[in-house]
């Protein structure tokens, strides 16, 4: 469990995961194959980043039970950062869900005209992109906004 004290590192792992993820996310070819796969990695990777991101939110809520405004901005800070996650998540499924419906309908097929249905699998990837590309400003976010412990 991520120490509420400082959350500094665990925020830091996620900005560092969350800005890998967009990386691969952005050089993911699509091509049926070996994407599926690659593409199935990354979705495990968003359900990683959405997993830290809850476990902070636990370690960090039961500083709230007293709410002040600056915590629960904090608190805000860090369900908006697991929501980002698992909707990239759920956008990079949803894309591989079309993408084999897709080649479904191409092997099935008995003429050469195949009609595919949209949005297409590239667009949920780029979807789940833009989500994952947000979580590192929020990280810093909930660095810049989160109080100060006093010193000892």
């Amino acid at each position: 469990m991520p120490d509420p004290t400082n959350p500094a590192p665990v925020l830091a792992r996620i900005s560092s995961d969350a800005a890998s993820l967009h990386q691969a996310l952005c050089a993911l070819p699509f091509d049926h194959g070996a994407s599926a796969s690659a593409l199935a990695a990354r979705i495990t990777d968003a359900q990683d980043l959405a997993g830290t991101a809850l476990r902070l939110f636990l370690a960090l809520s039961p500083q709230a039970s007293r709410p002040t405004p600056t915590g629960l901005l904090l608190l805000q800070h860090v369900a908006q950062i697991a929501k980002a996650a698992q909707d990239a998540a759920a956008e990079l499924a949803a894309a591989l869900a079309r993408a084999v419906e897709n080649q479904r309908r191409q092997t099935d097929a008995t003429s050469r005209r195949v009609v595919l249905i949209g949005p297409t699998p590239q667009q949920f990837i780029e979807s789940a992109a833009d989500l994952v590309d947000r979580i590192p400003a929020l990280c810093d976010a909930v660095l810049r906004d989160r109080p100060q412990s006093p010193c000892r």
